[in-house]
């Protein structure tokens, strides 16, 4: 079976995306790609949708606003991030104010991280989910003034990286994959990339 690197030379991974994360994650995978030029799309949702079908559903929402068609040779990877907690959403905290709220309400506590992940070429379209379940020591006031000052996490869900210095004294374990709560769940996104390319006309 041909290497996936090997397969993926002769198309044209394009990002859309503007995390820094996902960029690095994609990079640290040796994946050759492109981010796409900077494209809005209104990230919003149906109320009554189920809190564990939001980021499968806005990964859906970034690839479909992809302003340009797509060649048979690109592939759109778009992406959500959802920090749930007590079937809550917390999302990117607004100030400082907020992102000390959030933190106090991930002490303690387990919460679980879902990442939707939509690729998509010109004939066929693959979303799916990674869950990841984090669990956050009780953390004092203290810590938390420390992170937001130091760290400033409002770009991130949940206003926390993993990967900073809050994952460090702060998670005590995880269940699933570690990448999933830096935003990408890169083991299963290479598995889904295999499959498109083995393939390539099938849709959904």
């Amino acid at each position: 079976m041909m290497f996936l690197l090997d397969k993926l030379k002769s198309y044209d991974l394009i990002l859309g995306s503007r995390s820094p994360r996902r960029s690095q994650l994609l990079q640290d995978c040796d994946l050759r790609f492109t981010v796409a030029d900077g494209y809005e799309v209104e990230e919003s949702f149906p109320a009554d949708l189920p809190v564990e079908e939001v980021a499968p559903y806005l990964s859906r929402l970034k690839s479909e606003g992809y302003p340009l068609a797509l060649a048979p040779s690109q592939i759109l990877l778009t992406a959500d991030t959802t920090v749930i907690t007590e079937g809550q959403i917390l999302g990117k905290p607004a100030d400082r104010k907020a992102a000390k709220a959030m933190l106090q309400q991930l002490s303690g506590r387990s919460h679980q991280v879902l990442t939707g992940v939509t690729l998509r070429t010109a004939r066929h379209r693959d979303t799916f989910t990674a869950s990841t379940t984090v669990f956050f020591k009780p953390l004092s006031d203290e810590e938390i003034h420390y992170y937001i000052e130091h760290y400033r996490p409002y770009d991130k869900a949940g206003a926390y990286g993993i990967q900073e210095w809050i994952g460090c004294v702060g998670i005590e374990r995880i269940e699933g994959s570690f990448y999933n709560v830096m935003g990408l769940p890169v083991q299963l996104v290479l598995r889904h990339l295999e499959s498109l390319l083995s393939d390539p006309v099938s849709g959904n």
